[in-house]
């Protein structure tokens, strides 16, 4: 199983399935990262920063929503099937935000039905 460490307050790792929504693994790492748009790749709260293990392909939704304005050099955790090994380091969490909650629960699969491309090819 792909290890997916997340560097917030420390490194934190996680065994996950592979397929597995990098969300939910950086959730399982013990660390509430952000999603208010529910995992659908519409907020940008769940964006990441990843040191090692990029996938080549993201979902169309991704490029898109990522093409829009200065994001800097990120992808959305919400977009991103654990394919690996993967460290991540989080921008948004639950701790350092004035928020109630990390927003509503993302499905277990990438919503919307993904439509894979590789990054730079939109």
């Amino acid at each position: 199983m792909p290890i997916v460490t997340v560097k917030y307050q420390g490194e934190h790792q996680v065994d996950v399935p592979e397929g597995t929504r990098l969300v939910h693994a950086v959730k399982q790492a013990g660390v509430e990262i952000g999603h208010r748009c529910g995992g659908h790749a519409r907020c940008t709260t769940c964006r990441v920063e990843i040191e090692a293990g990029e996938p080549e392909k993201m979902t169309e939704a991704e490029a898109e929503r990522l093409g829009r304005g200065d994001v800097g050099d990120v992808r959305l955790a919400c977009q991103i099937a654990v394919e690996g090994d993967m460290t991540v380091i989080p921008a948004m969490v639950l701790q350092d935000q004035d928020w109630s909650d990390a927003g509503p629960e993302p499905a277990e699969e990438i919503t919307p039905e993904p439509v894979w491309t590789t990054q730079g090819a939109t």
